[in-house]
């Protein structure tokens, strides 16, 4: 498989980035209303079946080419594949910085 170079991702991040609606907060309504977990895993969640779908998507295109029951092509197939494996890597950073960001919460004194 081709590598993946970090400049390429890094640019296609900031364009998704740029795709997103954050809303204004005050600060009164920070304090007032924290953000519920259940906005995140609900986040985290929706990420997850994503990158399954993803998977399972370029899982069935490589059967089908394989057995040759599927119209579609060459390409078609590897950038699915390509497309799954940059999201589980994706997923795989964010799983290890919550980790590390866990690790270095409970690593400090009280």
């Amino acid at each position: 498989m081709n590598e993946i170079s970090p400049d390429q991702l890094l640019s296609q991040i900031r364009a998704l980035g740029k795709n997103l609606q954050v809303p204004t907060v005050s600060p009164a309504d920070a304090i007032a209303k924290p953000a519920g977990s259940s906005e995140f895993g609900q986040l985290l969640k929706s990420s997850l079946n994503a990158v399954n779908e993803a998977q399972q998507t370029a899982g069935a295109l490589k059967t089908g080419f394989e057995n040759g029951t599927s119209d579609a092509s060459l390409a078609e197939v590897m950038i699915a594949a390509q497309k799954a494996d940059l999201s589980f890597r994706a997923v795989t950073e964010v799983r290890n910085k919550l980790v590390q960001a866990y690790q270095d919460i409970m690593n400090m004194p009280v």
